[in-house]
């Protein structure tokens, strides 16, 4: 910004006189300068004499090529021109007006005084083929010093003028980069921090229900396991009191057909006797069995909420947690589609199992809703790569477009309609996937289906 005023000149003209003409205008000697000087002082009496001008620097050339060498060699250095002083007839080679064009492709912010004699261009003409009133003069032969002083200082004067505006400009537009940039990234931050905020909120609202869902197993748990216990032993106690019975009605069978009573004969027929004994095991099994669900309902709810630990990393089979979220969520998928298991032996591995056990619950489900109303299926496989596991859940159903893949892992972002779909489920999926330094991902294709596949390492060395 505080570099020094440009007094540097091109001086283009095939005359050698013309050449002489202007260093004497523009590069007077030292010694006339001081005489001059002493002279304006003993006439005026000036006494405070103002600092003269820096000299001008003048460059010759004698003709449009070789001028504009000097031209884009001085740019190459640096150490522009400010202006140019351009004959218009130069016969050999180029004209003044190629010349200036050539010169302005180079550096088009040099000032152009045009030197002629003659009309081979109308002033006009030369301004609508040069297209630059704002940096171009004539100048007439024979010329005067005086114009020639002037119109070096005025216009080397405007060429420091446009270049200080020109870096001041570039220094604001500089600042309102940098402060668009700050304001954008400042934008994105907060807009990133909100999103961040409400998924945070979302997983807070899925572990309270986790939480409550936790609570309300212990309080189920505690409340059936009790009469649960009683009736499968009692049933088991029946199922051996009836076993007893069976072998005196087989004592009462052999007697009644020793005595022919007629009586108890048809009271047996009466009372198909025959048909309770088969009936009576059919039920007390079915009824064992009943219990027996009830129970494992109970212990996949345990499970599925892992309410009797605490949330801190453990070692757990993710096999076994599949298969309660199964039971689960088995209302949701009994009209939908089957579900088809394709497993392999896996190792436990180092996790919070409840939030993977959250994972395949909304993989699951969306498998099912992705459905049509055609019955499908959902095939679940997993197995062992190294030292990682992986999980992949295939359905038959509709499938993602390719743009909504993209998006498919964002909060909010549901494909869904209105009031179906929170856009939650697979946000928070990939960040509990993450959290256990996992990868997840999903392929798919229109009316043909969906895979997701979740992969996650065995042991987790930076808890």
């Amino acid at each position: 910004m505080n570099q020094p005023p440009n007094r540097r000149i091109l001086l283009i003209d095939d005359t050698p006189s013309i050449h002489e003409d202007f260093r004497k205008i523009l590069k007077p000697p030292l010694e006339q300068n001081q005489a001059l000087d002493a002279m304006e002082a003993a006439l005026f009496g000036t006494s405070d004499k103002q600092p003269q001008s820096p000299l001008f620097e003048l460059d010759s050339a004698y003709g449009g090529q070789e001028g504009l060498q000097l031209l884009e060699a001085a740019m190459a250095a640096q150490l522009p021109y400010a202006l140019a002083f351009v004959d218009m007839r130069m016969p050999q080679g180029w004209d003044g007006a190629q010349t200036i064009e050539e010169l302005w492709k180079v550096d088009p912010n040099l000032q152009v005084v045009v030197c002629t004699a003659y009309s081979d261009y109308s002033w006009e003409e030369l301004l609508f083929r040069l297209r630059a009133h704002d940096r171009l003069l004539i100048l007439k032969k024979p010329f005067d010093n005086i114009e020639v002083q002037q119109m070096a200082n005025t216009l080397t004067a405007k060429w420091d003028m446009a270049r200080r505006a020109s870096l001041q400009t570039s220094h604001l537009e500089l600042l309102v980069e940098q402060r668009t940039q700050a304001l954008t990234q400042t934008s994105q931050a907060l807009q990133l921090e909100i999103d961040e905020r409400k998924q945070l909120e979302s997983q807070l609202v899925q572990s309270e229900k986790l939480a409550s869902l936790g609570q309300l197993a212990a309080g189920v748990a505690h409340e059936i396991n009790n009469p649960v216990g009683f009736i499968s032993s009692n049933l088991g106690t029946l199922e051996g009191y009836f076993k007893q019975l069976q072998q005196m009605l087989d004592a009462y069978r052999q007697a009644e057909a020793a005595i022919g009573d007629d009586q108890l004969q048809a009271l047996r027929q009466r009372l198909d006797l025959d048909f309770l004994r088969e009936d009576i095991p059919t039920l007390i099994h079915e009824s064992k069995e009943g219990i027996g669900r009830v129970a494992q309902i109970v212990k996949d709810l345990k499970d599925f909420s892992r309410v009797d630990t605490d949330q801190t990393w453990q070692w757990a089979n993710l096999q076994q947690g599949i298969d309660s979220t199964l039971n689960i969520v088995a209302s949701e998928l009994k009209y939908k589609a089957d579900v088809i298991k394709h497993y392999a032996p896996l190792p436990e591995i180092e996790c919070l199992a409840s939030q993977l056990n959250q994972v395949v619950m909304n993989l699951v489900i969306n498998a099912a809703q992705a459905i049509g109303p055609e019955r499908g299926t959902i095939t679940i496989s997993n197995g062992v790569d190294g030292e990682n596991i992986w999980l992949e859940i295939a359905d038959n159903g509709c499938g993602i477009a390719p743009d909504a893949q993209l998006k498919i892992f964002d909060p909010f972002f549901t494909t869904k309609p209105v009031g179906e779909g929170t856009g939650l489920g697979l946000s928070l999926s990939y960040g509990i996937v993450k959290k256990h330094h996992g990868e997840i991902s999903v392929s798919s294709e229109l009316g043909k289906g969906t895979t997701f596949r979740v992969v996650l390492p065995i042991r987790q060395t930076a808890v």
